[in-house]
């Protein structure tokens, strides 16, 4: 920060005084990011009777707007986010709600995302360089562009692209956290696949799949009786707006505290069975483009809407895969860059004839399947966590992936064959603890979140000027 230069009054007492207020208020600037009219009425309260003195005039590029623990969130990350979000939403063609109100939700996305990353640091997890540069490679492929043209894209949009990296690299931590806090946690019973078989043993032929859009008003665990209300309330003023003809998808970013809110509030099409069964209960008589009435569930109020829907039709067969790895699991001894490196070279080793992929697995892996060479037998659909199926989804019979990372550590994976095969009981059953475990996993990650989200301390700071 610099001053201009400024005549010291003739007394050394008085330009003294004049310094001690100067490096006041820049102090206070720097470590509270207050406004120079707030600091120096700060710093006249410490030194009275200095407000006529003159003052350097400051200008701050920056000013935070949320602490969040013990880190901050500035303007500019919010405007940068706002940016983000107002593009893509006009890209859906969603009417954008009063900037106010989307600085606001934007604002409370960026809070919960920051609690579930720091969360994520403390538990270990963090998402490296070259692991976010290929997610962002497949990106700009999905959209059929090349990576500047990408960038270009998102520059032309007002999106910096350090900012969209970093927001990639939030979701991705989030997916990860998920998957270890919640999903691999969530126990389906013989008995629930049993109960769910038998309701569902005709919906083969009948099946039906529907795009739910949905507002989630969250209400704080332990919230008092006001609370509640006044979050009845908002789900009220909600629905009311839905009612009057309000885009669904602009209510959800002006509304929702769901996950999916600022991109609309669709859930994307899925099976009746799974969804969570009180969602599936409140829409059971809702046709095409009805919205349902406020749902409660512990977690707080939803409003539910039948968007689309479409017919599944049978899956008489099932796509299964043979393949193998060798797993190198996260470890103090060994770091991320050296278990990818140590596998790089395995795969290089491979490719080149000089050892084979089960010695290899033998000598090194870290997982049980070494004994047999890194062999895992038949994998079908969502018998892997996502990272491994995409990975090995992705490889043709005898190709080798680059390493790749998962909760369990960094794999080399090679698919030896690949089939279609009928549905067997086994696969039934499993199929339908796949359906329970979505089925839960959605409202057991909301549950999660509000408790980490109630844990959290968050000082607001956006209304100060």
């Amino acid at each position: 920060m610099h001053a201009s230069r400024t005549k010291l009054p003739a007394s050394f007492a008085a330009a003294a005084a004049v310094l001690a207020l100067v490096r006041a208020a820049t102090a206070l600037l720097a470590a509270a990011a207050l406004l120079p009219s707030a600091a120096l009425a700060q710093a006249d309260r410490l030194a009275p009777g200095l407000a006529t003195q003159p003052r350097p005039r400051v200008v701050l590029a920056d000013r935070i707007v949320a602490v969040v623990n013990d880190e901050i969130i500035t303007l500019r990350e919010l405007e940068d986010r706002v940016r983000f979000v107002s593009a893509d939403l006009r890209r859906q063609n969603v009417p954008l709600p009063p900037p106010d109100v989307l600085q606001t939700q934007v604002l409370e996305r960026i809070i919960v995302d920051r609690a579930q990353v720091q969360f994520a640091r403390e538990e270990g997890l963090r998402i490296d360089d070259q692991q976010l540069d290929a997610t962002v490679a497949r990106i700009a492929e999905g959209n059929q562009l090349t990576m500047v043209q990408f960038r270009d894209a998102l520059e032309r949009d007002g999106v910096p692209f350090h900012r969209f990296r970093e927001d990639i690299r939030v979701d991705i931590t989030v997916n990860r956290l998920r998957q270890r806090e919640v999903e691999s946690r969530m126990v389906i019973s013989e008995g629930e696949v049993d109960n769910f078989m038998a309701q569902n043993k005709s919906s083969a032929s009948t099946a039906e799949e529907i795009n739910l859009g949905h507002v989630l008003v969250r209400v704080p665990e332990n919230a008092s009786p006001e609370q509640i209300e006044a979050r009845r309330k908002r789900a009220e003023e909600a629905l009311a707006q839905l009612k009057a003809g309000k885009e669904f998808a602009q209510v959800s970013v002006s509304f929702s505290d769901a996950s999916e809110a600022l991109t609309g509030g669709a859930l994307g099409f899925r099976a009746l069975d799974r969804l969570p069964q009180l969602f599936a209960d409140a829409i059971a008589r809702l046709k095409t483009g009805e919205v349902s009435e406020i749902v409660r569930s512990s977690n707080g109020f939803h409003l539910l809407k039948v968007i689309e829907r479409r017919s599944a039709g049978a899956v008489p067969v099932v796509q299964q895969t043979r393949a193998r790895h060798i797993l190198l699991k996260n470890s103090a001894l060994v770091t991320a860059d050296q278990a990818r490196r140590r596998l790089t070279d395995m795969r290089e080793r491979i490719i080149n004839k000089a050892a084979e992929f089960a010695d290899l697995a033998r000598q090194h892996s870290d997982d049980g399947s070494k004994d047999k060479g890194g062999d895992l037998g038949v994998i079908y659909a969502g018998d892997t966590v996502p990272e491994f199926e995409k990975a090995m989804d992705e490889l043709k019979p005898g190709e080798i992936s680059a390493p790749v990372q998962t909760q369990f550590g960094w794999h080399l994976i090679q698919v030896m064959e690949r089939s279609m095969a009928d549905m067997s009981r086994d696969r039934l059953r499993q199929a339908a603890r796949g359906a329970l475990r979505e089925r839960k996993a959605d409202e057991a990650y909301q549950e999660w979140l509000r408790q980490l989200r109630d844990r959290t301390f968050v000082e607001y700071r956006l209304e100060d000027r």
